[in-house]
């Protein structure tokens, strides 16, 4: 299966961004984008480690701290996948986490693209 390498270092980029972004940039949207896209891995996570478990969404820690609420959101997705890949019985199941990695990197690149960063 394919590494998680682009998301993470894509997202990684963006967190970096984030932490280095001045309050003010970040009040203007920077840190709401970011806390989205940290919000929606997180959920995508949690749907790979348990598909029927309750949906539990990330706090908001505040404007400075989105930075690394996105790093951590997409490595436990990057850990999440690479479960869901050992687990993966079918080459169907593995074509659709393909797809859900392929989407998570969308998301963080029109994330970043959109953060004003």
């Amino acid at each position: 299966m394919r590494e998680t390498t682009e998301l993470t270092e894509a997202a990684g980029r963006f967190a970096d961004r984030l932490r280095a972004a001045p309050q003010s940039r970040l009040q203007r949207g920077g840190a709401a984008e970011g806390l989205s896209l940290a919000r929606e891995l997180a959920l995508r996570a949690g749907r790979l480690e348990e598909p029927t478990g309750p949906s539990r969404v990330m706090p908001d820690a505040g404007p400075f701290a989105v930075g690394d609420q996105l790093a951590v959101a997409a490595a436990d997705f990057a850990e999440a996948w690479h479960a869901a890949c050992a687990r993966a019985a079918s080459p169907e199941q593995r074509a659709a986490l393909r797809g859900e990695l392929d989407e998570a990197v969308d998301l963080v690149r029109a994330a970043a693209a959109g953060s004003g960063l």
